[in-house]
């Protein structure tokens, strides 16, 4: 695998520091455009839901589009949103990402638009080399310093779910922003999914020795909304990423930050294996099972965002001591390959 350099400053909980990583996990696989179906060959499958997952159109004057911004506890997440169809939907998003603007209807209770009050697009253009360069308006420099990497997060993630970008320039009136005012986040190289978002270190690495793995946890607001938050999370370095993401996933998130397991630290794999081009299969013991013997939604669609997340398999099968006859308990067939769900977290008001 291809090693990189994290050279760029990184604020974790207003601490900045240097990273380096091992190998370069994040972002290796195909992504889909937001507007897009799920990956073709698993339509019936891809279609499983749990409550935080859903790829159902709106209506015909709207569709689902994805957007990131803060929830109440501070954490970037993806929100899926029915937004007015447009010509450029990757714009659309961004201008549906400013604080105060058309948005502010569409949150959830605790959600907020991190993009600065009165910020405009000016342009969007996408090159061939697959970079998005975005002009702001002034507008966009008026922010708290507090939110400065969770707005570059918001951004790089938001575009890069788009199959036609896989990294961001910012400009702000014509010009190229070299560096973010308020914090001094560098921008001297385009941004890219591989920045992480809500980052946080395990005990045990050293940000010189890690590998980073994005996890999806699950929060709820005060509503009882429950949804995916993704956490990119600095462990022991390791060639074996896939791995390391189930075994991320079982430990469970940072008690201290809020969010909640998905899979129970008693939960046994027996196995993880590519098992066909773009395909993962991963065999749990049947401690997974619940004692009505079906497996939780929520954990098996965090394991299939994770997995595809942090690798370049498009696919992931799901077995049960060798079997494949499973049962979620929003009694969804998994007994099939599943592709990752184009939208994520559909708002509900």
């Amino acid at each position: 695998m291809k090693h990189q350099h994290w050279i760029r400053s990184a604020a974790i909980a207003g601490v900045i520091v240097l990273l380096t990583t091992g190998c370069s996990v994040l972002g290796t696989g195909k992504k889909s455009d937001i507007d897009a179906p799920p990956t073709t060959g698993a339509e019936v499958d891809a279609k499983t839901t749990s409550a935080a997952v859903t790829i159902d159109m709106i209506d015909e004057n709207s569709s689902q589009m994805t957007v990131y911004v803060k929830d109440a506890k501070g954490f970037v997440a993806p929100l899926s949103l029915g937004l007015p169809k447009s010509v450029s939907v990757a714009k659309t998003t961004l201008e549906y990402m400013v604080d105060g603007g058309p948005v502010a209807s569409l949150l959830p209770s605790g959600f907020q638009a991190l993009l600065p009050k009165g910020t405009k697009i000016v342009s969007l253009n996408i090159t061939s080399d697959k970079r998005a360069i975005v002009d702001f308006s002034k507008e966009f420099l008026n922010y708290d310093k507090q939110d400065e990497r969770k707005i570059l997060e918001a951004i790089t993630w938001n575009l890069t779910n788009f199959a036609s970008v896989e990294k961001v320039q910012l400009r702000v009136e014509g010009k190229d922003l070299k560096e973010m005012p308020q914090g001094k986040t560098p921008l001297d190289m385009p941004l890219a999914r591989s920045m992480g978002i809500n980052i946080e270190k395990a005990e045990d690495a050293e940000f010189g020795q890690s590998t980073p793995v994005t996890l999806y946890f699950l929060n709820q607001n005060d509503q009882n909304y429950k949804y995916y938050v993704p956490v990119t999370r600095l462990v022991k370095r390791t060639d074996d990423v896939a791995k390391a993401v189930v075994d991320q996933l079982i430990k469970g998130p940072d008690q201290k930050k809020g969010l909640a397991a998905v899979l129970s630290t008693t939960t046994e794999v027996k196995s993880i294996k590519p098992t066909a081009d773009g395909l993962i299969t991963v065999d749990f013991s049947n401690k997974l099972l619940g004692t009505d013997q079906k497996a939780s939604a929520d954990a098996l669609q965090s394991v299939i965002l994770s997995l595809t997340e942090n690798t370049g398999y498009k696919q992931v099968q799901i077995k049960v001591d060798g079997a494949v006859k499973i049962t979620s308990t929003d009694n969804q067939n998994y007994s099939k390959p599943v592709a990752r769900p184009a939208h994520i977290n559909p708002a509900k008001l």
